[in-house]
């Protein structure tokens, strides 16, 4: 690490902002996901008419909020939230989101990412994600059989966890950690949120962030240099992953679930297992709890 970034597939003038999701028109390019969680969450994802009257979303101020249920003492199929999915699918391109709040707190597991059909034939893109009291990101790539990556040119303090993006029957995934508290959860929520980027090209996957205040002036003129803005946060690249292989038509996803295979797992191991014994027991019983669970979002820019 610490060394100059490799130089993305695509010149930086190859890119055309291709679409927009903001508050105008998130609730009709995005649908809600109402099945069981894939993860086994402590969760009742709802249809956008029980999302609307239950005050879980709403496109006020110019930005999309969604929610969760904080008022109902233990529900019986899980606490409500939402689950969208992007109408359109993508392939490899650049994906800008500029987001002012992200879920937190104990028993909380949001996530912000991309994935293709018959998975983990078209691989998922993790892009925000962590759960409990985490203070940093985690970057995760899950995928068929035959992509092993490595993560140089990222930026210092990025660790990785794992390089083989099919461990755990894709169900781990390859992973990177993050050491900027700012990038996730209440940290980001502290500094006004900020903007991510993830590149996707057939040479690799890049993320980027900036918090608040500190976003390049090229996104803001709708003009994104990639070439300038230094090292990213992550860089999954290598010989034994061929990106425009093992992804594919990639819809993109916001939710909020609880507990279920992450949240829940650690719980025993972290500072919310003070709190009650079970994840899923602390959820069902502190509806007031989840007052900070939402997402708060101004746009997502994609250019191919």
């Amino acid at each position: 690490m610490g060394v100059a970034p490799s130089t993305p597939s695509y010149p930086p003038s190859a890119y055309t902002l291709v679409q927009t999701f903001n508050s105008a028109n998130f609730f009709n390019e995005f649908s809600f996901f109402t099945g069981a969680d894939p993860t086994e969450g402590f969760v009742d994802y709802v249809n956008i008419n029980t999302a609307r009257s239950q005050n879980l979303v709403n496109n006020a101020n110019n930005q999309v909020y969604l929610g969760v249920d904080t008022t109902t003492y233990q529900p019986a199929g899980g606490r409500e939230s939402v689950r969208l999915t992007s109408n359109q699918a993508f392939g490899e391109g650049l994906f800008i989101a500029d987001i002012q709040h992200m879920p937190t707190g104990c028993g909380v597991w949001p996530a912000f990412w991309m994935f293709g059909p018959n998975w983990p034939a078209s691989g998922e893109i993790d892009i925000i994600e962590g759960v409990n009291n985490q203070n940093t990101d985690s970057i995760t790539l899950h995928t068929n059989p035959g992509c092993v990556v490595s993560n140089p040119n990222s930026q210092s303090g990025t660790y990785t966890i794992t390089t083989n993006c099919n461990s755990g029957n894709a169900g781990e995934g390859c992973s990177t950690g993050t050491a900027n508290p700012n990038d996730f959860g209440a940290g980001f929520n502290g500094v006004g949120g900020g903007t991510y980027a993830m590149q996707w090209a057939s040479t690799g996957i890049y993320v980027w962030f900036w918090q608040r205040g500190q976003v390049p002036g090229d996104i803001a003129a709708n003009e994104p240099d990639t070439l300038s803005w230094g090292t990213p946060l992550v860089t999954f690249t290598g010989g034994g992953c061929k990106f425009d292989t093992y992804f594919a038509n990639q819809n993109i996803v916001f939710d909020t679930t609880f507990c279920g295979d992450w949240a829940g797992a650690v719980w025993g191991s972290g500072s919310c297992a003070s709190l009650a014994p079970t994840c899923n027991q602390y959820v069902a019983n502190n509806p007031g709890a989840f007052t900070d669970a939402y997402w708060l979002i101004n746009s997502i820019q994609v250019y191919q």
